[in-house]
């Protein structure tokens, strides 16, 4: 969903609510790509500060299905987004760059890479989807788990050892002794 702030960031001290749906159905990252299975409206409140910064927040939920990281069974994980973004205006950095209204020392260097690193903000336009998608970037889980004592798959077989035990040997070498075993071996006594 794209957000026309033009009213926002042309008058000071403007705040505004906004109800904004996201339309992605999918997570899409390295790691693959993941089904987004349940995703609420939420509000979004804008505001212009003094003319110079423009304040996003909100929170919403999206619950998405990950699989789990030992038996690859999917997950249904809920992310707590919790946006929170205050960055230059984008008339500022356009008035600074003709000379009229800011100067430049209004306008940091590091606020100048930071609206060049906004992939969500295009001019006065805003992409709920894109800011939404780096929030979940940003509250992405390390490690999804099925339950706390899930024993994954089985390595030589296949199974999943939650279901059954395979009976397979769960010994597994530790290769960084691989140069030792083979002296042991090629020293063994009969």
């Amino acid at each position: 969903m794209i957000l026309d702030l033009i009213a926002v960031c042309s008058n000071a001290g403007m705040e505004e609510d906004k109800d904004v749906h996201i339309d992605m159905d999918t997570f899409s990252s390295q790691l693959g790509v993941f089904p987004i299975i349940k995703k609420e409206p939420f509000k979004l409140h804008l505001a212009n500060v003094e003319n110079k910064r423009l304040l996003i927040q909100g929170e919403l939920d999206v619950t998405v299905s990950i699989p789990c990281d030992r038996c690859l069974k999917d997950v249904s994980r809920t992310l707590h987004l919790s946006i929170d973004k205050n960055i230059p205006l984008p008339q500022s950095l356009e008035d600074c760059a003709k000379g009229a209204g800011s100067t430049e020392e209004d306008l940091s260097e590091e606020d100048d890479d930071q609206l060049e690193q906004l992939e969500y903000m295009d001019g006065d336009r805003l992409d709920a989807d894109r800011l939404v998608y780096g929030e979940i970037l940003l509250a992405w889980p390390m490690k999804v788990l099925c339950k706390d004592d899930c024993r994954g798959i089985c390595l030589k077989c296949g199974c999943d050892r939650n279901k059954m035990d395979c009976g397979c040997s769960q010994t597994i070498p530790d290769p960084r002794m691989a140069a030792f075993q083979d002296v042991f071996n090629k020293f063994k006594e009969v």
